[in-house]
């Protein structure tokens, strides 16, 4: 069982194993605690490839175009970045490449390998370490600062120069929202359930009387 805390009442209480489709209450003020998806994997998987497409497009088409007094221009992410760098902002011109490319591509592509090996249980060893890779390199994806950060540029050269928005940023919005969908999902929790302890041994399978309980 686990032990967890009410996010409304702050009760601290055992969780048994939930059967697929169930959820837990919390005994004093009802509140859920905990859920399982009937197939906690089956939705996350197409939102991680969607959202690793949106990625690929996000970084080999233009984010925007100006156009100021007959001349145009284009760049992508990654030429911003470039950009930066051989104006000799090379510390900036990093961390852009670190957050807004290399971040976002290492966490899909971690937590990729981990639900297609979720495909087949119990999964291998190595899958824990792909899981907290993915987590680790979570918090330094932020494609929701790089959205935010062109939207203010829109708002501002739209004033000097004529800007129109590129499918490279329709693709970024959409990886943000894909984003937010796979955190909303992805239940980590049933990954490390099938994940082959570290002593070989099988994970263990509960038993009608654990799954019952609290679960509903």
């Amino acid at each position: 069982m686990n032990a967890i805390a009410c996010p409304e009442c702050d009760l601290l209480q055992e969780i048994p194993p939930l059967p697929p489709s169930g959820k837990a209450c919390c005994a004093r003020c009802g509140e859920t605690v905990a859920t399982r998806h009937a197939h906690p994997f089956d939705l996350p998987l197409p939102l991680t490839i969607a959202a690793a497409i949106a990625f690929i497009v996000a970084n080999t088409t233009p984010l925007m175009g100006l156009s100021v007094a007959g001349r145009e221009a284009s760049t992508t992410i990654i030429g911003g970045a470039l950009e930066m760098w051989r104006r000799g902002e090379e510390l900036t011109a990093a961390a852009v490449a670190f957050c807004a490319v290399i971040a976002p591509a290492a966490y899909l592509l971690f937590l990729l390998v981990v639900l297609l090996a979720m495909r087949r249980s119990p999964a291998p060893q190595w899958v824990g370490e792909m899981l907290r890779a993915a987590r680790f390199m979570r918090p330094w994806s932020m494609t929701e600062v790089m959205m935010l950060g062109i939207l203010v540029a829109l708002v501002k050269i739209a004033q000097l120069a004529t800007v129109e928005p590129g499918i490279g940023a329709y693709a970024a919005g959409a990886l943000v929202l894909l984003l937010s969908a796979i955190l909303a999902t992805f239940d980590p929790r049933e990954v490390w359930a099938r994940v082959t302890w570290a002593d070989g041994s099988l994970p263990p399978v509960p038993s009608d009387a654990d799954r019952s309980g609290v679960a509903r």
